[in-house]
C-alpha cells in the first residue's frame, strides 16, 4: 500500500496530506536543447538541415509522470509492471525514463513531442516541469532561468539555427495560475477540513486569469520573435498552443464513494464530488476557452485537450488500477498519475499528470493536428476501450 493508501485514520492522513505542499507543477490542475533524434551538426535554419518539432512550456508537455504505466497498489518490485524505472529487486532508476533531467525538468522518453512519431526528423524537448511563462520568455525581455537552464526562448534560438523547425508545441499557463496549489487546497478540504474548495478557488482563478493569459500571449510573441530573428517567416512553421486535460473525473464517474476514505486510501484521488465536478466542467474548460482565445488572437493553432483523458482519469469508473489480474494496458488502465504524497513510489511532483499511456495519447493528438491545415483549432478525444491509436480530432468551437 502506498502514500495515502496505508492510512486508516484521519489523523494519519492529516500528516500525509501535508506532503502535498511539495507537488509544485510538477502538478496541474510542468540545458541547452535535449534532442530526441540528435541535433543537426551543421548550421541549418529555414529550408535546410533536419526538420524539427519542438516542445516548450511546462510539465504537461515535458513528460512528467511518463515513468508510470497506470497506478498499482503493489509497492514492491516493478509495482505490478507499472514502474518503468524499475531495475531489479528494490532498485529503481528514474533516469531510465527521464534521463539527466530526473527529479528536475522530468523530460520523459514518452513525452508528447517524442510520442508523436515521425512528424519531423528531430524531436527537441525544451519544456520543464514547474515552468511558468517567465521561464519561456527571452532573458532580454524578462525571461528567467529555471532549474539551471536558460529561458526556453533563448534555447529555441540555438535549435532554430541548427535545424529546420517545422512545429513548435507550447503548453504554458498552468503554473502561472497556480494549478498545483488548487489541487493541494482541494485535497486538504477533503482530508482535513470537510469543506469544499471550488468556491474560494474559483475566486482565486478569476483574479489571476487575465494576467495569466496575457503571459501566455507574450510567450507566443517571444517564440515568434526568436524565429523571425533566426530568419523564419511566420508561414514556414506552425505553433500549436494547447490546453490541459483533466486528471480527475466528474463525481458521478468516480468508482469510489466519497462517503468513506476509499478515494484517499485506495484511489489516490482525494476530492469531493462537487470539487471534482467544478474542476472537470468549470476550471479545465475555463482555462481551455481562454487559451483558445489567445491562440485566435495570435494567429496560432489551438489543440484542445480538455477531453483527452475522459474515462481514463485517476479513479474513473471506466478504467482500472493495475493488478496481476488486470495488467498494465492503455486500453484498461488509468492514463494519469495518482497522488502519492509520501513518495513511496517516485516523486510527488509526478502526481496528477498524464502518465506513460496519457503521453502516448497526447503525442497522437499532436501528430493528428499537425496532419491538418495549420489554421483553425481542434479538440482531441479518446475512443472508449481503445489505446492511443483511437485518438481522434473534433473541430474546436
Amino acid at each position: 500500500m502506498i502514500g495515502f493508501r496505508n492510512d486508516s485514520t484521519n489523523r494519519t492522513a492529516r500528516s500525509r496530506v501535508r506532503r502535498l505542499a511539495g507537488i509544485g507543477m510538477a502538478l496541474p490542475l510542468a540545458a541547452g536543447a535535449l534532442v530526441a533524434g540528435g541535433a543537426g551538426t551543421a548550421v541549418a535554419g529555414p529550408g535546410s538541415g533536419p526538420t524539427a518539432v519542438v516542445s516548450m512550456g511546462d510539465s504537461y508537455i515535458s513528460g512528467e509522470a511518463g515513468r508510470w504505466k497506470g497506478n498499482s497498489l503493489t509497492n514492491s518490485g516493478s509495482r505490478t509492471g507499472t514502474d518503468r524505472g524499475w531495475v531489479s529487486g528494490s532498485t529503481y532508476d528514474p533516469s531510465k525514463v527521464y534521463g539527466a533531467t530526473a527529479g528536475g525538468c522530468d523530460r520523459s522518453d514518452s513525452a508528447e513531442v517524442k510520442s508523436a512519431g515521425a512528424i519531423a526528423d528531430v524531436a527537441v524537448n525544451l519544456a520543464c516541469s514547474g515552468a511558468t511563462s517567465e521561464n519561456v520568455f527571452r532573458a532580454s525581455n524578462g525571461g528567467v532561468a529555471f532549474k539551471g537552464e536558460a529561458p526556453q526562448a533563448d534555447q529555441l534560438a540555438a535549435v532554430a539555427a541548427n535545424n529546420n523547425v517545422k512545429v513548435i508545441a507550447l503548453s504554458i499557463g498552468g503554473n502561472d495560475l497556480g494549478f498545483a496549489d488548487i489541487i493541494k487546497e482541494c485535497a486538504y478540504d477533503f482530508v482535513l477540513w470537510n469543506s469544499y474548495c471550488y468556491d474560494d478557488q474559483q475566486s482565486v482563478v478569476d483574479q489571476k486569469m487575465d494576467a495569466v493569459m496575457a503571459n501566455v500571449g507574450k510567450s507566443v510573441d517571444e517564440v515568434r520573435t526568436v524565429m523571425r530573428g533566426a530568419g523564419y517567416a511566420d508561414s514556414s512553421y506552425r505553433i500549436v498552443l494547447q490546453s490541459y486535460p483533466s486528471p480527475i473525473p466528474r463525481g458521478t464517474e468516480n468508482r469510489y464513494t466519497q462517503s468513506d476514505w476509499s478515494r484517499l486510501n485506495s484511489g489516490g484521488c482525494p476530492f469531493w464530488n462537487k470539487d471534482s465536478d467544478w474542476a472537470r466542467d468549470s476550471l479545465v474548460p475555463q482555462i481551455a476557452d481562454r487559451i483558445r482565445g489567445v491562440a485566435a488572437a495570435k494567429g496560432v493553432q489551438f489543440l484542445d485537450l480538455r477531453d483527452m483523458m475522459q474515462g481514463r482519469e485517476v479513479c474513473a469508473k471506466a478504467s482500472k488500477q493495475v493488478t496481476t489480474a488486470a495488467p498494465a494496458s492503455a486500453k484498461t488502465s488509468e492514463w494519469a498519475r495518482w497522488i502519492d504524497s509520501s513518495e513511496t513510489q517516485g516523486l510527488v511532483q509526478e502526481s496528477m499528470h498524464p502518465n506513460y499511456f496519457g503521453q502516448l495519447a497526447a503525442g497522437r493528438c499532436l501528430a493528428l493536428v499537425v496532419a491538418q491545415p495549420a489554421s483553425g483549432g481542434f479538440g482531441c478525444k479518446n475512443t472508449a476501450g481503445g489505446d492511443q491509436t483511437g485518438m481522434y480530432l473534433t473541430p474546436s468551437s
